[in-house]
């Protein structure tokens, strides 16, 4: 029981914590991390120490999964060569860069040791990258590049995780071996993802109940994750591939309500694993200092910690410039198709490399002996600087992006506001034509029809709207006196809304109909409110 006790109430200070995110305008995962570091502190707390096996399996397949369902395929693969630069080439460069400067101050560091800390540090959060940006209001660019390097640079990361850890158990090491098995591994996720998302998609298509549908979804981010694993192969690419998958194929394999289902029950699973994700960051405070680390002093523990945060943040920096220069001078026809980005933008790209709690699972899961059975090198030592790492990229450049979005001028560019405007507009024009198409086909069935003369002008009124807003971006209407129009027909609608809410819960309460009445009318009337406010 004190398990169950001790979730419930973490969820309860999740809760708490999240609202007051909001309410201070801070990013949710900065503040999380903050009150899981002053829980660790308050004496009589029961102790929560993070099982890595819990943050690989339970917590990485469905926000990964989740993480990919938002991304747009096309704009994934329009910018799949500055999100391999940063999930790949930035990866591995960190991973070495650090062990380099991990081995300099710690002499005693072996190598294999210092490139395992340098593996868990290097891939930034998705979770925290995705938290972070999206309520900002930056480029979608910028967005789509950051949110797709953190759902692949997992994967680069525990690849040279797994090969550092294995050189210092074993004490061998084999760069060709290591190469051939890492484009096997990425390879063979990506098999597996396509075939379960392929499973997936079929056996969806053969049912119509919205509770096993969603169902399916989740079990198919854990068992993507699992068969990779179990074929030694890169879970994180099988359950990114199978998200990106099924968000491409949802429109054909999900009915209506399903899909309204399944987006609320996923926002719920992401919801409760992010905050208990970020929190128990926080509350591992007391796991690390406890570790053996007395051999340390104070300032060199600090000097350490500096040394590698700063190294870490500066290498980013250091690296989008030339990444985004270089190719266009090399590629003069790269420069035509993709004209170079602004430099407040590559810094923005640049700062923004928070890690999260894979590189805290990550350490944590380090084994305690060789294979000699000798202690695992510095093991201690690791933990303690991959905390500080965490600590420092999520607080240092989580609090600073809003101030140093606005000095660096950055905005949204309204394209996916534009590219909405354009699909609603040409979706509105089809369903007029398909329409006009049924009367002229059945005018004795629709031409007197009140019902269809009501959908005609609804669609007409959308479609006039809809060009009202096109027409102000050219400088031809007046898109204040429209809005301000618009925002009176919505309140109108929900004023109708809430006198049907009222007049049916009246009936309900006189006895007039039973609840069951109530529960479908109800249905109705929540589904049309939810559609004004979005």
């Amino acid at each position: 029981m004190h398990e169950v006790e001790l979730i419930l109430g973490l969820l309860l200070v999740v809760s708490v914590l999240f609202l007051l995110a909001r309410k201070l305008a801070i990013s949710y995962p900065i503040l999380l991390v903050l009150g899981g570091l002053a829980l660790s502190l308050i004496p009589g707390l029961p102790r929560v120490e993070l099982e890595p096996e819990l943050v690989f399996v339970l917590f990485l397949p469905p926000l990964l999964c989740a993480g990919a369902w938002r991304t747009s395929w096309r704009d994934f693969k329009a910018n799949l060569r500055p999100i391999s630069l940063l999930a790949i080439n930035l990866v591995f460069l960190t991973t070495a860069v650090v062990a380099v400067i991990a081995h300099a101050l710690i002499p005693q560091m072996p190598w294999a040791a210092a490139f395992a800390l340098g593996a868990i540090i290097s891939p930034p959060d998705a979770v925290a990258a995705a938290a972070v940006t999206q309520s900002l209001g930056v480029p979608r660019r910028i967005t789509t590049i950051l949110e797709g390097e953190s759902l692949v640079n997992d994967a680069s990361g525990l690849v040279a995780y797994r090969f550092a850890v294995a050189a210092a158990v074993t004490g061998s090491f084999s760069l060709v071996e290591a190469g051939l098995q890492f484009v096997l591994l990425i390879a063979g996720g990506i098999a597996v993802g396509f075939a379960v998302g392929w499973i997936e998609a079929w056996l969806q298509k053969q049912i119509d109940d919205a509770p096993i549908e969603i169902c399916m979804t989740l079990l198919s981010a854990f068992g993507a994750y699992l068969i990779a694993e179990q074929l030694h192969v890169s879970g994180v690419l099988a359950v990114v591939t199978v998200g990106l998958y099924h968000r491409w194929r949802s429109p054909e394999i999900m009915s209506p309500a399903t899909r309204i289902q399944a987006i609320a029950v996923w926002e719920m699973v992401e919801f409760i694993l992010n905050g208990l994700a970020f929190i128990l960051i926080g509350l591992q405070l007391p796991a690390v200092v406890k570790e053996d680390l007395a051999q340390y002093s104070a300032a060199n523990l600090i000097t350490y910690a500096a040394a590698i945060c700063g190294a870490t943040i500066v290498l980013r920096l250091l690296w989008v410039f030339p990444a985004a220069y270089l190719p266009r001078l090399l590629i003069p026809g790269l420069a035509k198709r993709d004209p170079l980005p602004s430099w407040q933008g590559l810094f923005m790209i640049g700062w923004t490399g928070m890690r999260g709690v894979v590189s805290l699972a990550a350490a944590l899961a380090l084994p305690e002996l060789t294979a000699s059975n000798q202690p695992f090198p510095q093991r201690e030592l690791i933990i303690f600087l991959s905390f500080s790492a965490i600590l420092v990229t999520l607080v240092l450049q989580g609090l600073s992006l809003p101030f140093l979005i606005h000095w660096l001028g950055l905005a949204d560019d309204g394209l996916s506001e534009r590219e909405e405007f354009t699909a609603r507009r040409l979706a509105a024009e089809a369903a007029l034509v398909r329409i006009e198409a049924l009367i002229a086909a059945q005018p004795e069935d629709y031409e007197d029809s009140a019902i269809v003369r009501r959908l005609r002008e609804q669609y007409t009124f959308r479609l006039r709207c809809l060009e009202s807003i096109v027409a102000e971006e050219e400088g031809r209407g007046s898109y204040a006196e429209f809005s301000r129009r618009f925002r009176a027909d919505v309140q109108m609608q929900q004023a109708a809304l809430t006198a049907e809410r009222q007049i049916v819960v009246k009936l309900r309460n006189e006895g007039t109909i039973n609840e069951e009445v109530l529960l479908r009318i109800e249905h109705d009337l929540d589904l049309e409110e939810v559609r004004l406010r979005v």
